[in-house]
């Protein structure tokens, strides 16, 4: 059989890894795939620039359109970023009934419902294994996998960035805009770096993640998205003396109401597996009704482990190639017919333990006082920490644990205990999960 050409948009960090691991494991993806998958032609807008990966036999175009319009190209793996060019080139491809594979998790969230309604049109694949968490296939496995399960509740550190911030910090007791230089200068976060600590990047992958489990419509525009930029190395050694990790993680959970979507940073139990992923790393834990907790942790980004995935959604794409496209996975794991119009609930309808910090004025019956407006609004505490005053120190930390409540419980609450004249600053919450 003649081999299968592939056509790259984009030939930097995964375009290359990708170059390389196809180029590395040929006789074992031949054998996988049933046919051989060769890279025929390349969009770089710099062919003269150094790179990770050999193009002999890649023919280097600066036009992504030259691309798209090659008859002989079947395959389009989209591999340059952003939603604007990115989503004109893989619209263009299916219009001309290519497969697209692409690692763009952002283009999918934003976009994912159209792509996917014209490409069914047309009867082509969009593989998008990548888009989420690099290296671990997390999409088979909830499209695949666990399809004999209904999905309760997904958690994860699906940032990579964010969890080498939080790592540093715990472990150096360093500030936030130190540890977050210290990840600019190693290449994991870029100059600007808003994207992944302000919590875009991971409710992008969120949005995947929740659509393939619940069999509901991707809506980025309903992901509660908070960043880490506010956390204190004495937040994390606070939850540390009660028993806890920060981390900054995505959830989603079914419930009676509705879907649960959001990312945030959260308290959860030092024991637990997820409390102990380090550094860059990723960690995904699925909650399903037969199979109970599962974990998935790998690296979350890079070269060949994002290439790992582009490689096998090619391999994918090419199994299928002759499969008739009614009985092809679906791309959001259900039918298109049968997807779900359960709504996604308003983060004040989100029922939450919650880890509150607050600066008070060194003086008595300040501790009763905001006990009683959390007891007057049902809020009851699980433990509280008084740190001493040091010498010369007229304000001191309060920090408590309260059991699960609901956020505009809390919201009605905090408000009150702010208003109070012992109060030195506003209160600070971060909410707890047990993932139990």
């Amino acid at each position: 059989m003649h081999p299968v050409k592939i056509g790259l948009l984009g030939l930097g960090t995964v375009g290359g890894g990708t170059v390389n691991v196809l180029a590395r494991n040929t006789r074992e993806i031949t054998r996988r795939a049933g046919r051989e998958i060769q890279v025929a032609k390349a969009f770089t807008r710099d062919p003269e620039k150094p790179r990770i990966c050999g193009t002999e036999g890649i023919d280097l175009v600066t036009d992504p359109w030259e691309v798209v319009e090659d008859p002989e190209i079947a395959i389009v793996a989209e591999l340059i970023g952003g939603t604007s060019l990115a989503k004109e080139l893989v619209l263009r491809a299916i219009e001309l009934g290519k497969h697209v594979v692409t690692a763009n998790k952002a283009l999918i969230a934003l976009h994912g419902n159209e792509i996917f309604s014209r490409a069914s049109e047309q009867g082509v694949m969009v593989a998008f294994e990548a888009a989420v968490a690099g290296g671990i296939p997390i999409i088979k496995v909830l499209r695949e996998g666990l399809t004999g399960n209904r999905i309760e509740w997904v958690a994860g550190i699906i940032n990579g960035t964010g969890n080498f911030i939080l790592t540093g910090m715990r472990d150096q007791g360093r500030v936030f805009d130190d540890v977050l230089t210290e990840a600019q200068a190693l290449g994991y976060a870029e100059a600007n770096p808003a994207f992944d600590v302000e919590g875009i990047d991971a409710a992008h992958k969120l949005t995947i993640l929740a659509a393939i489990a619940f069999g509901i419509p991707l809506q980025y525009d309903k992901v509660y998205t908070e960043g880490i930029t506010r956390i204190t190395p004495e937040d994390i050694r606070y939850a540390q003396e009660l028993g806890y990790q920060i981390k900054h993680l995505g959830i989603a959970r079914q419930t009676p109401d509705g879907i649960e979507l959001r990312v945030h940073l959260c308290l959860i139990p030092a024991r637990r597996l997820l409390a102990n992923v380090e550094g860059v790393m990723n960690a995904v834990v699925v909650k399903g009704d037969a199979v109970g907790p599962t974990l998935y942790y790998g690296p979350g980004a890079g070269a060949e482990p994002t290439a790992s995935a582009v490689v096998a959604d090619l391999v994918d794409v090419v199994r299928v190639f002759t499969a008739d496209p009614g009985n092809r996975v679906p791309h959001l794991a259900f039918q298109p017919d049968a997807l779900s119009d359960l709504p996604v609930l308003p983060i004040s309808e989100i029922e939450t333990a919650y880890y509150l910090r607050l600066k008070v004025a060194d003086q008595p019956g300040v501790l009763a006082d905001i006990a009683r407006i959390l007891a007057d609004h049902e809020i009851s505490i699980e433990a509280v920490i008084q740190k001493e005053p040091q010498e010369g120190q007229m304000d001191l930390p309060l920090i408590f644990l309260t059991h699960k409540v609901k956020e505009k419980a809390l919201d009605a609450a905090a408000a009150k205990i702010e208003a109070l004249p012992a109060v030195k600053a506003p209160l600070y919450r971060i909410r707890l999960e047990t993932l139990e």
